[in-house]
This record gives C-alpha cells, structure tokens and sequence, in this order.
C-alpha cells in the first residue's frame, strides 16, 4: 500500500480513536492548529478552481473536516470538563474574544455561532440543493447536445466520451454536496450542543466536585466555552464559506481573484459616481470630511486609474488583432479567404455615403429589406445578403451593383436633386440636368426642389436618388436571377418544401432528378421571369415527366405549361386582350427543319442568313409596338418555343416568348404583327 493511501487510513482511524481515547493537552493544541490550517487551504483552494469539478473531492473532504472538528470538540470537552484546562489554544482564544468581559465576549461568540448556523450553513445548504435538483434536470438536454454535435461531426468519439464523462461527474458531484451539506448542518447544531455542555457541565462540575467559587467558576469555564467555541467554528465557518462558493461558481477562465477584478471592477466610471457620493455624506452630513475625504480621492484614484488600464488594454488588443491581420496575410493559407465571391454587392462613392448612413436619414438598408421580400413574392427567389460598401477609386455620386464580383450595372446620382423621367412630351419650362433613368435607359433630368412640383404637375413621373437605386437593383436582380439561384439555394428550397410536402420531395429527389437537374429547371425559369414560387406545381410536373426525360429543356417546356394561369395572369392584367407577334408559317417550318438531335440534347442550328432575317424583321414589329406603347410579345407553337427563344435572346432578352400551350383558353389573343422569311 502507499504511503499517501496508508496516511488517509490512519488518518480516519485516529480520528475516531479521538473521541474515544483521552488526549494530552499538547497534543489537542496541535491538532487545533492543523484544523484551522486545513480550513484555510481548503478556502483558498476553492477560491482559485475554475471549475466545480477541479474540486471533486470536496464533498468527501467535508464529511471527513466535519468529522475531525467533531473529534476535536469531544476532545476540548473532556478536557475541559475533567481539568478544567484544554490547553494553550482554547485558553488564548477565549482570553482573546473575552478581554476580561464575559458578557460581551459571550455575546460576539453567540453572534458568530448564530452567523454561522444561520446565515453560512444555512445557505450553503440550499444552494447546494437547487444546484443538485437544476443539474440533475439539465442532464437530459445535455446528452442530446453531445450526440448532436457528435452527429454532425462536430466533435469525435472520444471528446462526446469524455463530455458524457464530465456531465456524469458534474451531477454526482452535486449530488453529493446535497448530502454533505446536512452533515455540516448536523455539526453546527452539535457545536451550540457542546457548548451548552461545556458551559454549564463544567459550571456544575466546577463548583460542585472541585470546590471552585461561583465567581471564579462562572468566569473560567465561561473564557474556555468561549475558546472552544472559536477554535471550532471558525474553521467551521471557513469550510462552510468554501461550501458556497464551489457550489455557486460557475466555469469561466480564471480563478475568483481574477472574476472579481476583471467583472466587478470593468466599469470605473461607476467609481466615480461612488467617490462623488462619499463626498457628498462627508460635506452635508454629520459625518466629518475627514472621514470620507481620503475614501473619496482613493475611490476617484482607482476609477482613473482602471479607466488607463482599460485603454491600454483596448489599445494592446487592436494592436493584438492588427499584427494577427498582418500575420494572416503573409501567411500561404491567407489566400484561400479571397477566393470568396460576394452574390452581390453595391459600391458607391463616398458622395452617396448617406445613403446607407441611417444616423444622416439613409434607408438604404430598409429599403434592401424590401427589395428581398419583393423577390420572394414575385419570383419565388430568396435573394443572398447584399454586401453594401463604399469604394474610394469610384467617382464621388456614383455606384455600381456587382454580381458574383461583375459589374451589371451602376450611375450617378444627385442627393440634393430628383430624377424627373418625361411623360411622353417635354415641357419647355421643366429645365435640369439631362441624364439617363439606369434602370430602363429613359432619357430623364436631374431636377431641384424647387422644380419638383411644377414637374409633377405637368405629368412628369419624379423620384428621389434611394427610389432610383432600389429600382435599379431590384430590375437587375429579376434580370440575373438565374445567376443568384446554385444548387446550395436550390437545397434550400426543396428543404422548406419538404417541411410541408415530404413526400412530393422525397418522390422527386433523388429518385426521378437530382438537385442540379431541378436547379437548371428553375434557373431556365428565372432566366425568363417566370416566378418560381409555386415550387408544388413545378415538383409536381418534374415528378411526372422526369421518368421519361431529363433533358432540362424539356422539362423546362412541360413546367411553364403546367404554370400557365400563372403566365397567362402575368402577362394579361386584368383579362385584357393579349396583343401578341405571331410567328408565320414559314419560319416554324424552317426553325424545326433546323433543329439537330445528339446524345446531349436538340439545338438550332439556323443559317446565318436567316437569323439575320429573323432579327430585322423581329426588330421592326417590335418598334412599331413599343412606339405605341404596348408590351411587345412572341406568340409561337409550343414545338419551336425555346428554339426560338434560343434565336433572339442574345439580344432582345427581355422580350418574353410564349407558346399557345401557356395561355389559358378563356384569354382573347390579337395578333397585331407577324414574323416570317
């Protein structure tokens, strides 16, 4: 056996041997001061833990100092009872408090007695067992925790193993400081017990077996009840003391040295405010300013002096993060972190700073709210977080929006003016900077407040610069949808789907078609302005014709179908007459004689004269509409659709080309032009 195994052994048989065997007087003053000894260290050790665990032995360690002081208190008893003498340390203890005043010294050992039982064992007690009760609860939460990061592979086997391991020893251990505690409980009641006995047993014992008088028996064995009282209760109240601060301490990365400094004392200004009112006790109290004077000047002292220390400490950490910064860049690995493409972004001058500054009234930012709730319903899209920053190589009133680091678009803007966009004829008296809507590219002024109304009223349509930008940004995000929407956006949305709809999810993915084949569906769709926010329509269709192709472009052709109220309420308000340019005969015939099957799909393969022909006369009927001002739209079969789609995006991309298939019967179709070879 050890020696360090074999001296706790003999340790705790001594003990008990204590209270049975007598004891020299030497002796007990020995153990005294090894009872206090052990007190303070075990205080002193739970002041610098960081955790409740690195003291796990504390329950155990109380219910043997428990035991021990009882052993001692037995001891000091009989001693005191049999001699009338318990040594040097409870005399000198008990002369100490008593200072030739019985009474009073009574009184203050009676007060710390009440302290002691009252306040500390007390209190320590029920913390001890609402931290117990609140452990044991949580425990539950705690193991799913460690088996969902296990899971999700945040953690291995061996660190969930030791975490289970931590959370089992956490709640054994409050458990058994639960228990411990009604045992230092049980011994301070014992404490007032034994006194009791020391003082009036050896008050009876005294004056009746060794003929001591009165006076001088009450005076005696009163300073040594008081002696033997101190030298058990204050290691008793050290050990208490300790009790509730390992049960209410929390984890943190110090010790409660460092806790008590680094929070209590993290807001000099508050010292200030204690210095002023110390101050104002000493000059308009009766308290003389001589006793709060020096309290005062130390307290505003300590607040200035934090108030440096806490901005050297501010300073060394920038400091700190700006060497980190350095590091990093000159480290290899620091190129990997530009690899990183924002979806979009917006750069802007510093002239156009308080568009987004909220404390100089910019709603940029409010309006960048809007303009993502607005995709969401109108096209299905969930649009990414728009990086917003300024960019000093940029012109001071100019912007421009990026996608995926190029730029789709920009202007200039004027704060202090109002773009003021012609109604069709100008007005001669409407004078300002000519400029051009970015938007739509409508020829436009720059106007002043002054000449805001007056444009109004001659039917000019007026916007301020924010409603230009939002305007601007939001026409090139339907424009570029397409680009916005990867496969990662594309789980996302069949993962809000599948909340609703598992089984429509889980029948098309993965089984019929995979993320990307859906994603080149619904980017087909956008590419077109054609919301994809009816998802159970689309799912649906894919889910149907997927088995039998998987060919996105046709798949594209049987969705837009299925969707077509949807396309036909876009693109007829209110059920009006839908004037539409027909494609003739002619070029339906040539387009599908044109059209070349391989393993990887079909594609046009027109001849560059004929498409050349196909733009210009394309081009003609679609001038002759917009200078009416009607919405020009392509009406084919549904057979060339997206052939000739194909044909003339290039250049006339926003022209929407529908097929017969995609209108609902009940609308009324004109045709107002037609498109032949």
């Amino acid at each position: 056996m050890q020696t360090k195994n074999l001296t706790v052994l003999l340790g705790v048989i001594g003990i008990v041997l204590m209270m049975i065997l007598p004891i020299p007087a030497w002796l007990l003053d020995v153990l005294l001061i090894v009872n206090i000894s052990i007190a303070l260290t075990i205080i002193l050790v739970a002041m610098n833990t960081k955790d409740p665990l690195q003291f796990s032995i504390f329950p155990s360690l109380l219910l043997i100092t428990t035991l021990f002081r009882l052993a001692l208190n037995i001891s000091t008893t009989k001693l005191i009872l049999s001699n009338g003498h318990a040594g040097e340390v409870v005399a000198t203890f008990g002369s100490w408090i008593a200072r030739g005043q019985i009474a009073i010294g009574f009184i203050v050992f009676l007060i710390l007695v009440v302290v002691q039982f009252i306040v500390i064992t007390k209190g320590s007690e029920r913390v001890a067992e609402v931290g117990a009760r609140f452990t044991l609860d949580a425990m539950p939460g705690k193991q799913m925790s460690i088996d969902a990061d296990l899971n999700a592979g945040m953690i291995n086997e061996q660190q969930a193993r030791e975490r289970r391991r931590n959370v089992e020893r956490e709640a054994d251990f409050f458990g058994a400081m639960d228990g411990a505690s009604k045992f230092v409980k049980g011994d301070a009641i014992a404490s007032i017990i034994i006194l009791l006995i020391n003082l009036i047993g050896g008050f009876i014992i005294g004056v009746a077996i060794h003929g001591t008088p009165f006076q001088e028996a009450i005076s005696k064995y009163s300073v040594l009840t008081i002696g033997d009282g101190l030298v058990s209760q204050i290691p008793a109240l050290l050990i208490s003391t300790a009790s509730g601060l390992i049960v209410t301490r929390a984890s943190s990365d110090g010790n409660l040295a460092d806790d008590l400094t680094g929070q209590l004392l993290s807001y000099p200004k508050m010292l200030y405010i204690v210095a002023a009112t110390v101050m104002f006790l000493g000059l308009f109290t009766p308290i003389h300013i001589i006793t709060t004077l020096p309290l005062a000047v130390l307290m505003a002292y300590a607040g200035y002096a934090m108030s440096r220390n806490l901005d050297k400490k501010q300073l060394a950490e920038e400091q700190l993060v700006e060497e980190k910064q350095i590091e990093e860049v000159r480290s290899p690995e620091s190129v990997i972190n530009l690899l990183t493409v924002d979806p979009i972004e917006f750069e802007f001058g510093y002239g156009l700073i308080p568009l987004a500054d909220t404390s100089q009234g910019g709603d940029l930012l409010d309006r960048i709210i809007m303009i993502r709730r607005q995709c969401a319903l109108e096209m299905g899209l969930v649009v990414p977080v728009i990086r917003i920053r300024d960019n000093i190589q940029l012109k001071p009133n100019e912007y421009v929006i990026k996608i995926k680091g190029n730029s789709v678009g920009g202007g200039e803007l004027l704060l202090n003016h109002y773009l003021a966009m012609s109604p069709g004829y100008d007005d001669d008296s409407i004078h300002g900077i000519e400029t051009v809507e970015p938007s739509f590219g409508l020829p436009a002024l720059w106007i002043d407040e002054a000449t805001k109304e007056r444009a109004e009223l001659s039917g000019y349509t007026v916007v301020d610069p924010p409603s230009v930008v939002a305007t601007h940004l939001t026409e090139l995000i339907k424009r570029h949808g397409h680009e916005l929407l990867g496969r990662q956006e594309t789980k996302q949305l069949v993962d809000n789907l599948k909340e609703h709809y598992p089984v429509l999810a889980d029948e098309l993915i993965p089984s019929v078609l995979t993320i990307g084949d859906v994603q080149k569906v619904l980017g087909k769709l956008l590419r077109e302005k054609i919301s994809i926010r009816d998802l159970v329509t689309i799912f649906e269709t894919l889910a149907d014709y997927g088995t039998y192709t998987k060919d996105p472009d046709i798949l594209t052709e049987y969705v837009r179908q299925a969707l077509s109220r949807q396309i036909t309420q876009q693109f007829s308000q209110s059920g009006e007459t839908l004037r539409v340019i027909t494609v003739g005969p002619n070029l339906e015939k040539k387009i599908t004689e044109s059209v070349q099957q391989t393993e990887q799909g079909s594609y046009l393969a027109l001849d560059p004269v004929s498409t050349q022909t196909v733009y210009q006369r394309l081009s003609e009927q679609i001038n002759r509409l917009l200078q009416s001002g009607q919405q020009p739209i392509v009406l084919t079969s549904p057979t060339i659709r997206m052939y000739l789609r194909q044909v003339i995006e290039r250049t006339m991309q926003d022209i929407p080309v529908l097929s017969y298939s995609e209108l609902e019967p009940n609308i009324e179709i004109q045709s107002v032009g037609v498109v032949n070879l």
